[in-house]
């Protein structure tokens, strides 16, 4: 009898051992994913750093970047810290800054314009590049096709299909004596140069011309505009980083000499623009934010994204500027545009 109390003793010990051993594991199994989650949790939280780097100021540029950052926000990224940096127009200036970005390994860069976008990926091919006011994007060798990223990029394009088509279109068919079209453009500028292409492409067939004028800078704009007096039936300003940032000189010229100015965007028809089909830079901004997150939230890679166009295209008439380059607004425009005074 003593000896089988013994058996039993330590046969109730070893269970108490093996019971414990389990619920240690168990409680480290938990700690170690309740850590892992912890971990995963603070990496969407952030803090993030985002590298914003943007060719010259003017609205369009300005209202992408408020896009994005409303983007972010509403995607619940609280802990993001912005290095906003400006070239001036400089494409040094833009290469330094991508440059300095990568140095600084910071977890995003948003390019906000061809050339910033181009400096970023000379600059990086880790750190994830997302571009908008992007016209051409496959011509500028950031992304082998709209509907495929790069390995480290994607973003949205400032190029509608159907914007370029439907302003010659309108020229031609809605506005009388219109045939010399004068468009000015920084040269240097690959989307520039995409962009009167384009133009070209769609009038041919047409009754249009275009009639050129290059600058290398935006102090050179004015001069530009003045030297397509007596040559230009209108101006057609496409969305050139240089000259639109010295848009007020254009305009100035077509008051003076009533030239009608139709332009490549909206906000450059609020500026003083007569016409312009586009979208809000606000939107396709927003839309590249909607890309930041996801990357940001560990979602997805910039190389899962494909690239996106704007998803709207309206017609814009300045009822203002109209009166004051000549133009007689008819009324059968009322079913195709939205005015602004």
């Amino acid at each position: 009898m003593k000896k089988n109390g013994w058996l039993i003793f330590l046969v109730m010990v070893g269970l108490c051992i093996l019971t414990a051993c389990g619920s240690t594991e168990d409680t480290q199994g938990e700690a170690n994913e309740e850590a892992e989650s912890g971990s995963e949790e603070a990496a969407t939280e952030g803090p993030f750093e985002i590298g914003v780097t943007q060719i010259v100021e003017h609205p369009s540029l300005d209202a992408a970047f408020e896009g994005f950052q409303k983007a972010i926000e509403d995607g619940g990224l609280d802990d993001v810290e912005y290095d906003v940096q400006i070239a001036q127009g400089d494409m040094s200036n833009s290469q330094t800054i991508a440059t300095n970005f990568a140095g600084d390994n910071v977890d995003l860069i948003f390019a906000n314009s061809t050339q910033s976008a181009q400096s970023s990926l000379n600059a990086t091919s880790e750190i994830p590049i997302l571009f908008t006011s992007v016209t051409d994007p496959v011509g500028a060798d950031l992304v082998p096709s709209l509907e495929e990223a790069g390995s480290n990029i994607t973003g949205t394009t400032d190029t509608h299909p159907e914007a370029v088509p439907n302003t010659v279109q309108f020229m031609e068919e809605e506005m009388d004596g219109i045939n010399k079209v004068g468009m000015i453009y920084n040269s240097g500028e690959q989307n520039s140069v995409s962009q009167v292409n384009i133009v070209k492409e769609a009038m041919d067939g047409t009754s249009l011309e275009v009639v050129e004028a290059s600058v290398s800078n935006s102090a050179e704009v004015q001069q530009a505009a003045e030297s397509l007096v007596g040559r230009v039936d209108a101006f057609y300003i496409i969305t050139d980083n240089t000259v639109v940032s010295a848009l007020e000189s254009v305009i100035g010229v077509s008051k003076d000499q009533d030239i009608p100015l139709f332009v490549g965007e909206l906000d450059s028809v609020e500026r003083g623009g007569f016409a312009g089909y586009g979208f809000d830079y606000y939107d396709i901004g927003y839309q590249t934010g909607e890309m930041a997150v996801s990357i940001l939230k560990g979602e997805k890679d910039a190389s899962e994204i494909s690239p996106e166009v704007p998803s709207k295209l309206k017609l814009v008439i300045n009822k203002q500027a109209a009166e004051e380059m000549g133009v007689e607004l008819k009324e059968e425009w009322n079913d195709k545009a939205e005015f602004i005074e």
